[in-house]
């Protein structure tokens, strides 16, 4: 960024054209006179331009608040997930800084500091001494000077009109110089010392985003301001005059930061700052070796818990018109507006799925697996893990380590999702009761192929129809098959929904209207994309996205069954709760943002049957006995068995579990080999219990309501219930599971 240019730049300007006839000589001159404003004592044309300079020059010092870091805590209000900023920076009061951190200041930057009115004449003629009869330069800004020279500097940051992390390094006319001096006079008129030297300490930079003694102190050694020793404050203080070059945590700068280091304790000597002993001591000192230097980085691949959580957050932070007008204004505020900002992860739910998600697949095993769960009843998100180490600045190829979040959508940093297979059945289903239909109608199952050119109701297209397309390849006919034997037949929607019959849900589908489907599922914010189709609604000119065929991100999904547990009422995503600023004052935000949009006796009837789905799992058996609370959810598996997914929930939490791949549609299994027995019931569902078992229990477990005119008098069965084979009235299993299908398209 080019160098900010004050108006007192321009030399077609009295004061520039005055400056450059004047010179430093007389500059100097004026000034060692006594800094008599208007500099009438010079007398003639001088004293002329003196009036006419002090006209331009501003007669307030423009000040903005101090860029301080933004923290990110979780719903607790204590438990840190990030830190944000620009410029690292803790302000502190003057009596939480060391004395030897006060002395190593005055001693190498202004040792006639409380002597002076801001502007130091002695200090002035001598520098211009130095300056006419040495090569070298020599400056004469005093601590407050250089005060004012910060707070100059943070405003025109602040106003966008400059670059802090360039200040101090651009280049100043004499008019600049005399600004300075003349706010220096005028703020030595309304502060104290003591305030213009915690001022001071506050806002100098100390190399790399460190700014102020409190933030580098912590940064260089791990301490606070408060117990900087002599030798630690003279490396602070020596880092001022180039805060890059003298930076001691690089270590090629180690020897100049040193001599650095030992020049300042030697001005602290010589003022009577220090003993001889004391400095002594401190010049021994290797300066490399002294250092614990605390980690730099910031922003979500920092975070203490819930790295991709942090990146959507932030992602919902910079697209809210609550705190700026576009982005670049909100992350701006985010780096230097001291937020606190209060989100909804809850940690000890956040902290179980990061180990779940690594129990169940480890990385480097060629997949991932997700976790997401939700608030049902506000839409808050409660967690969200994934077994992949988050950077955002890897460039590798190695997809074990990435900042794609892949719970979410391109919008929050994430994909476009995965198939659903099998978990769109129950959005079908739904849609029949809808219309007036019982889960205990029986539908003809038998048909697993469907003719290309065949039509199918649907009175939201054009002609009130749609027409099934062949896909690729030279078939005639749209095929499906199931994974249980001899299913093929007549069923109930409730049998064919707990198996997960391919051919129950096709039969259902062409037995209604599919903008009825599509109705409810665009009621219900599902969106989803496949081959050659944007990122939308699911259409019902594609009757095969029934089975699932579209890809859909979990947390969409998420949301879409959380309204299963909330009597028909879904709510918006929701990641933040609360932001503050620096001053105390808070950020007005959205409530949570809810719609009753399914009918809830129509949700009880549907519930009847995913109830059983998730309870009567094996691995509930296994694992105890039977379920240790109501639960509710159903499996999916998509076409080439690359990804697995079961999305349940009890009253109080609605979870979303996956295992999946992510660069390829290959299987999760060498050539594509799935091992007997293998679907979503006996991969995702584990993954899912293992996390719901935890942390259920600490929130509403409630029993979900019952329909008013459920057809079923026994609303739990099983395998030996209203599921046994024996009641689609003859056939065998392949699988002991809940059958999910692994041949979903």
């Amino acid at each position: 960024m080019a160098s900010r240019k004050s108006p007192l730049f321009d030399t077609a300007t009295t004061v520039g054209k005055i400056m450059s006839f004047l010179g430093v000589s007389a500059l100097c001159g004026l000034l060692a006179a006594g800094l008599v404003f208007p500099l009438a004592a010079t007398g003639g044309a001088a004293a002329s331009a003196g009036g006419d300079i002090l006209h331009e020059v501003p007669a307030e010092l423009q000040e903005e608040p101090l860029s301080t870091p933004s923290h990110m805590y979780a719903s607790d209000g204590e438990t840190r997930i990030a830190t944000f900023y620009a410029e690292n920076r803790v302000p502190v009061d003057l009596e939480d800084v060391s004395q030897e951190m006060r002395d190593a200041i005055i001693a190498i930057e202004d040792e006639r500091f409380y002597e002076h009115g801001g502007v130091d004449a002695q200090g002035v003629a001598r520098a211009a001494v130095h300056n006419f009869t040495a090569s070298t330069q020599q400056g004469a800004s005093t601590l407050t000077m250089q005060y004012v020279n910060n707070v100059l500097n943070n405003a025109a940051v602040v106003s966008g009109e400059g670059n802090f992390l360039a200040a101090g390094i651009q280049e100043k006319t004499y008019a600049d110089k005399l600004r300075e001096m003349k706010l220096a006079v005028q703020v030595e008129q309304e502060m104290t010392k003591d305030e213009i030297l915690e001022g001071y300490l506050n806002i100098v930079m100390l190399g790399g985003r460190n700014y102020g003694v409190e933030a580098a102190a912590q940064y260089y050694w791990g301490i606070s301001a408060s117990e900087l020793d002599h030798q630690q404050a003279a490396t602070l203080a020596g880092i001022v005059q180039a805060p890059n070059y003298f930076r001691p945590d690089i270590e090629s700068n180690w020897d100049a930061a040193e001599t650095r280091r030992n020049t300042v304790l030697r001005n602290m000597y010589a003022h009577d700052f220090i003993t001889e002993e004391e400095y002594e001591e401190a010049v021994a000192i290797d300066l490399g070796e002294s250092l614990e230097i605390q980690s730099s980085e910031v922003g979500c691949i920092a975070a203490d818990l819930g790295e991709y959580f942090c990146d959507y957050a932030i992602h919902d932070f910079t697209q809210s018109e609550a705190f700026g007008e576009d982005e670049q204004e909100r992350a701006e505020l985010l780096a230097r507006g001291g937020l606190r900002i209060v989100t909804t992860l809850d940690p000890d739910m956040q902290r179980q799925a990061e180990q779940v998600v690594m129990d169940h697949q480890p990385r480097g095993t060629e997949a991932a697996a997700l976790i997401n769960s939700m608030d049902p009843e506000t839409g808050d998100i409660l967690a969200m893990a994934q077994s992949t180490t988050y950077d955002p600045n890897d460039e590798s190829d190695d997809w074990n380590t990435t900042s794609l979040n892949m719970n979410v959508g391109s919008s929050h940093g994430g994909s476009n999702g995965f198939q659903g297979g099998s978990i769109l059945k129950p959005f079908v289903a739904a849609a029949w009761v809808e219309e007036g239909n019982d889960m205990d109608d029986r539908v003809d199952a038998d048909q697993t192929e469907y003719e290309y050119g065949e039509r199918w109701q649907a009175s939201c297209m054009p002609g009130g129809s749609v027409t099934l397309l062949q896909g690729e390849g030279d078939e005639d006919v749209y095929s499906i098959s199931n994974v249980l034997d001899d299913t093929e037949r007549e069923m109930t929607v409730d049998w064919g929904l707990f198996h997960s019959i391919n051919t129950a849900t096709m039969a259902t589908a062409n037995d209604m209207d599919l903008c009825a489907i599509t109705d409810l599922t665009d009621r219900l914010g599902i969106q989803g994309t496949s081959e050659g189709i944007e990122l939308g609604p699911l259409r019902p000119d594609t009757p095969s996205f029934v089975l699932g065929s579209a890809s859909i991100t979990p947390l969409v999904m998420n949301r879409a069954y959380a309204a299963f547990a909330n009597d028909g009422t879904i709510c918006t995503p929701r990641s933040i709760l609360e932001v503050t600023d620096a001053h105390g004052n808070e950020y007005e935000l959205p409530e949570s943002n809810c719609e009753q949009v399914v009918d809830p006796d129509v949700v009880a009837q549907v519930n009847d049957t995913m109830i059983n789905i998730a309870e009567q799992n094996l691995y509930v058996g296994e694992r105890d006995g039977e379920a240790p609370f109501p639960m509710a959810g159903k499996t999916g598996t998509n076409h080439t068995a690359s990804g697995m997914s079961f999305q349940g929930y009890t009253e109080g939490v609605a979870t979303s579990a996956y295992v999946t791949r992510i660069n390829d549609n290959s299987s999760l299994w060498s050539n594509g080999n799935v091992p007997d027995e293998t679907y979503a019931g006996t991969i995702a569902f584990p993954l899912w219990y293992d996390y719901m078992r935890e942390v259920a229990p600490n929130r509403a477990t409630g029993d979900f309501p019952e329909a008013n005119n459920s057809p079923f008098n026994e609303r739990r069965s099983g395998y030996g219930g209203r599921y046994a084979m024996s009641e689609l009235g003859s056939g065998s299993s392949s699988s002991d599971d809940d059958g999910d299908d692994n041949d979903d398209d």
